[in-house]
């Protein structure tokens, strides 16, 4: 199996697939048309990806069977062209959770003590006790999280040794005021966490309880500026505010209004219009704001995050090469549009199931999914074929009749 890798990747992952008996092609600095071309030219049966942006154009240009998003947000790729064409996109959730977990803490404590603006004035040969010394300090706040999934469970779980409550909202939790429940802390990895947790109603009603407000959520048309101007208007005056997930879930101008309108301090990882490549110009606004304090999209970015999401793309390959199935795989449909399941029960024998198949085609039936599970001694078989409409009784006739290896059917609706 070819595997293409057009990003930086980890010497062990490069490793480990070549160890998996596959031929590895590196070229992390190939990008847009280039990448496009190599696809093409190389027939990679996978690509591996970080933050490369991952097109329609070279969707369609090779082979590809597989898509790796060396990493846990996969809004980079167009998952919509690669669900046309059969290519799945797979991640890896959860690896890098305790490092953007890390980093949001980081952001926290420099807001509160200022650190970046500590170490500015020192290195110009200022000392300023005065100033510096004025902290709230975090014990016995209020976190406010928007959103439940990995990172957020970690960052609760760093919360709890600062003294922290968290109040939370997310999709699975919508509508919902009330404390998390035992069950539900284990489900989200919290059992045995000190930090007390509350559910809020909605992403507005965590934002009048924080003091500190911290996004954890997916980049999808709904989250997508979610933190508005009418939700920043809930937030206390010098609450702090921090984005380590995606820029496209701020509203950066009303964030930029807030700041300076209501003394607001703010933490950022990620912004809206960030430069493409890893070094370049920066020209957004909000980053030369007072009480504003960035850091360069990192927050994935630490030795032992990316060790284990080199780990995880290995397994993700190597599974896909020993079973035909893909981990993590995020574009598989939930539900097919099937109405009817056909069982068939026959002997396992040639031509049974090319026969099934022939009289479903000259019946104009779509065969939506379908697997075979054979008994021991292989003696016989059970196929299950989901239909998009019910065969025709002359149909099931044909199918029953036309073959004597074919010993039941049962048509189930579904």
């Amino acid at each position: 199996m070819k595997i293409l890798i057009a990003d930086n990747f980890e010497k062990s992952g490069i490793e480990g697939l070549q160890a998996a008996g596959c031929e590895v092609i590196h070229r992390p600095e190939l990008k847009d048309e280039a990448l496009t071309q190599a696809i093409a030219e190389t027939q990679a049966d996978v690509l591996v990806v970080r933050s490369t942006k991952v097109t329609e154009a070279m969707l369609n240009a090779g082979r590809l069977a597989l898509v790796v998003r060396a990493g846990a947000g996969y809004n980079t790729i167009d998952v919509a062209a690669a669900s046309r064409r059969g290519i799945y996109v797979s991640n890896c959730p959860g690896k890098n959770s305790i490092a953007v977990a890390e980093l949001t803490m980081a952001l926290i404590l420099a807001l509160d003590r200022r650190v970046p603006d500590n170490v500015a004035e020192l290195r110009a040969g200022r000392w300023n006790k005065k100033e510096y010394s004025k902290a709230r300090g975090l014990h016995g706040q209020t976190l406010g999280l928007l959103g439940a999934g990995n990172i957020a469970a970690e960052v609760i779980r760093r919360a709890a040794a600062f003294g922290l409550g968290v109040v939370l909202w997310s999709r699975r939790f919508d509508g919902q005021d009330r404390p998390l429940s035992e069950e539900e802390a284990q489900e989200l990895g919290l059992a045995g966490s000190s930090a007390p947790v509350a559910l809020a109603p909605s992403p507005a009603e965590v934002a009048a309880r924080c003091d500190i407000l911290s996004v954890h959520l997916a980049l999808k048309p709904e989250t997508k500026g979610i933190v508005d101007a009418a939700l920043l208007a809930k937030l206390k005056p010098g609450a702090m505010v921090i984005n380590t997930s995606r820029g496209e879930l701020v509203d950066a101008e009303a964030l930029a209004a807030a700041v300076q309108e209501k003394g607001l301090r703010v933490g950022l990882d990620v912004f809206g219009a960030e430069p493409a490549a890893a070094t370049g110009e920066m020209s957004d606004p909000i980053a030369g704001l007072p009480g504003v304090y960035g850091t360069h999209h990192i927050g994935a970015s630490t030795a032992q995050a990316q060790e284990a999401i080199a780990a995880e793309t290995v397994r993700i390959v190597r599974t896909y090469m020993e079973t035909g199935k893909v981990p993590n795989v995020v574009n598989l449909a939930r539900k097919t549009p099937a109405s009817h399941m056909l069982v068939v029960r026959h002997r396992d024998r040639p031509g049974v199931l090319a026969h099934v198949f022939e009289h479903l085609r000259a019946g104009n039936l779509n065969v939506q999914e379908t697997e075979n599970i054979v008994f021991e001694g292989a003696e016989a078989a059970v196929a299950r074929i989901n239909l998009d409409h019910a065969p025709a009784p002359a149909v099931l006739d044909e199918i029953r009749g036309g073959n004597a290896d074919v010993i039941d059917l049962q048509l189930i609706a579904l």
